[in-house]
């Protein structure tokens, strides 16, 4: 429904000037709504890719872990893990995704493999395959983690980008419209009076002198 203003050739300049800048917001708005979605479809084929990584190399670090289990002992396999380095603190950083912050891990020892200080004779290969597959897991899992947080938080400001594009494409744009119109018809209206009214004067003047 048109908002009630006042017919006047300013209130139309007014109107088409709102007119154009919501027009503008919701093309820029619709804009990075696509970009948005776009984005979290890459972001879900990646977390499905890193799943079914961390799937596999799961299984492939508990076959290792069997094996040397089997070669070394639980009892023994147990003792190494004691000698296991511990895990770093991780830093935050941001990143902007579409103005959107996204935190990012920060890891010192991202991608290396942890080390054990075992010696050459107690050693098996396959504890070593073991630690290696279990290492890429945690680093998978790390990536894993962000991209899930990254596609959460995109898929929050799609919902805040989708509310302002709709407020604007279903309720400013159509009464904006329909005061432009309202305006126009009044405003040719009044001309089509005034017209009348100049064309009646001047023939009332005409009658007059030739009188």
């Amino acid at each position: 429904m048109a908002k009630k203003v006042t017919p006047t050739r300013a209130n139309l300049l007014k109107s088409k000037s709102k007119l154009a800048f919501s027009t503008k917001g919701y093309n820029l708005l619709d804009k990075k709504r696509t970009v948005l979605i776009q984005e979290i479809i890459k972001l879900m084929e990646e977390a499905e890719e890193l799943e079914s990584k961390i799937e596999s190399t799961f299984s492939e670090a508990y076959k290792a872990l069997q094996e040397c289990s089997i070669e070394l002992g639980i009892n023994n396999v147990m003792d190494y893990t004691m000698s296991i380095e511990s895990e770093k603190e991780y830093q935050l950083r941001k990143r902007s995704v579409m103005g959107v912050d996204i935190p990012e891990l920060v890891l010192d020892n991202k991608g290396k493999t942890a080390s054990t200080p075992l010696g050459f004779m107690s050693n098996s290969p396959a504890l070593d395959v073991a630690m290696q597959k279990f290492n890429e897991v945690k680093q998978l899992s790390y990536r894993l983690a962000e991209v899930e947080n990254t596609a959460f938080k995109l898929s929050q400001e799609i919902k805040k980008t989708s509310k302002s594009a709709n407020a604007l494409s279903k309720i400013q744009i159509p009464q904006l419209t329909e005061t432009i119109h309202y305006i126009e018809d009044n405003l040719e209206e009044k001309e089509r009076e005034e017209h009348f009214r100049i064309k009646k004067v001047k023939k009332h003047n005409e009658e007059k002198l030739n009188k």
